[in-house]
């Protein structure tokens, strides 16, 4: 059986080629009057029928020549705008449109002149003054293509001499000890033999706030994060805890055999790490003198630091390991023993949760940097001497290192580029002892050369021109007994 064909008269006037009407409805004989209009699931308007004289334009068939050259006028100069002329065909393609051509011409009258080339039109900008922070020890800003950088800013210049020094007499020459710390309250604490010192930063008063006698020595000092009570730790394996405000101590905590080298506060609950290869835990709060033993060094801890959110502790011997620990753990949930040299120098980072820089002795000399959230190391920077202490800048993404063998200098680094801000120079013994003021700008350093030196690093939180809070009594040399 033969089918029916079925076809629709080209000569109809159809408003939208793109639906046929269905064969049932259309036969090959039909016809449909030419005064009648068919209409479609769409409406397309017919420009034959627009009354352009209604809205004062031209007709599209006066002005199709004028029209083509606009729109090839237009995309030039958008493109140009966008990519700039070297995409577009170089500076023929760029001249094609001149002012003088557009004004003529009656094209983008409003336009009364082209970006120069390399000149975009629309840029993008680089926020620099908060960068996205990164776990990545050697990041580079690279260029992005079409982003235009803003001016480079001159590096900012850090103060090659200290604007005050201090004369520490019998400040000991000896890497495993911790005898200076800076509280929150602006009072600096100095061990000096068998004695501890106050130096008040705002009016330079120093007072002395204890004697151990000629049976005992200072060998650890640290600051309750409140800023009023003293830790001190001694040669006999003692923990004292004093009211600074008072010059009064409040108890004595027995638990080393030997001396307690390395102190760390975590708000009520103070650590201390000994040569007896321990570390305590001990809450001030009750009546007993620790509360759990940590066991994972194998010899003397001289490196305690807690991170900023209380939850993990740090902790460097002369084991060459660095042990992490958690709030509950008797045993170290992270161990690094990539260094080859005690570990003393132990610094976590304000700006990145979880990230924790570790510096290694005479045999090692490097600064490594761990990512305690994924267990792995980040980067590892041979600093060439002795590195004895870190601390991270709390107002910018920096941190300082001293070092002792055998160079005893003091760098300031950028971090992630670890490029170098400074290197001070001034110590003639191994720069030991390291604090930071509580405003953040300040570093007090201390050595064997029994002086302790004061130095401007770090811009403030605020404004990088503001002065620090320790006061113009402060400045020249004085003796801190």
């Amino acid at each position: 059986m033969k089918a029916q064909s079925t076809s629709i008269d080209p000569k109809t006037p159809m408003k939208n080629s793109s639906h046929s009407v269905p064969p049932k409805l259309v036969s090959s004989s039909y016809s449909p009057s030419p005064s009648r209009t068919i209409y479609s699931d769409r409406f397309i308007p017919c420009r034959s029928s627009s009354n352009f004289a209604l809205f004062d334009l031209p007709s599209s068939s006066n002005n199709a020549s004028s029209s083509d050259d606009s729109n090839s006028a237009y995309n030039t100069l958008l493109k140009t705008a966008l990519f700039g002329p070297e995409c577009v065909g170089g500076a023929n393609a760029f001249n094609q449109l001149t002012p003088e051509k557009a004004t003529a011409s009656g094209k983008f009258s409003h336009i009364s002149q082209i970006s120069p080339p390399n000149c975009n039109i629309f840029k993008y900008k680089i926020e620099t003054r908060k960068p996205f922070p990164s776990l990545l020890p050697f990041g580079f800003d690279d260029q992005l293509p079409g982003v235009s950088p803003n001016r480079a800013k001159a590096p900012r210049k850090v103060p090659r001499s200290p604007y005050k020094v201090l004369d520490a007499p019998a400040l000991r020459d000896d890497f495993y000890l911790n005898l200076v710390d800076w509280s929150s309250q602006n009072v600096l604490a100095v061990g000096l033999s068998n004695c501890v010192y106050l130096w008040h930063a705002s009016s330079s008063k120093v007072v002395k706030l204890c004697d151990l006698g000629i049976d005992d020595s200072v060998c650890s000092v640290g600051w309750a994060q409140h800023g009023t009570h003293l830790a001190i730790g001694t040669s006999n394996g003692k923990l004292e805890l004093w009211d600074a405000s008072r010059c009064k101590r409040i108890r004595t905590m027995d638990g080393h055999r030997l001396r307690v080298g390395a102190l760390a506060w975590s708000s009520y609950l103070l650590s201390s790490g000994s040569r007896d290869k321990s570390i305590l835990q001990r809450d001030t709060r009750t009546q007993e003198d620790y509360v759990s033993k940590l066991n994972g060094h194998k010899s003397e801890v001289c490196g305690l630091k807690w991170s900023y959110d209380n939850r993990e502790l740090a902790s460097g011997g002369n084991d060459n390991r660095l042990l992490v620990w958690n709030q509950h753990s008797t045993q170290p949930v992270l161990k690094y023993c990539e260094h080859t040299a005690a570990v003393k120098a132990i610094a976590w980072s304000p700006h990145l949760h979880g990230l924790l820089a570790s510096g290694g002795g005479t045999a090692d000399r490097c600064i490594r940097f761990w990512n305690t959230n994924t267990n792995s190391q980040l980067a590892c920077m041979d600093t060439g001497s002795q590195v004895c202490n870190l601390v991270w800048s709390k107002n910018v993404n920096e941190l300082v290192s001293t070092h002792g063998y055998s160079q005893n200098q003091i760098i300031v680094w950028r971090y992630p580029t670890m490029s170098k801000l400074a290197t001070l120079t001034g110590h003639t013994y191994r720069v030991l002892y390291l604090a930071m003021s509580p405003d953040g700008q300040t570093i007090v350093t201390g050595a064997g050369d029994e002086t302790l030196r004061f130095w401007n690093v770090f811009p403030s939180p605020k404004s990088q021109n503001t002065e620090s809070q320790i006061g113009s009594l402060s400045l020249g040399r004085t003796l801190i007994r």
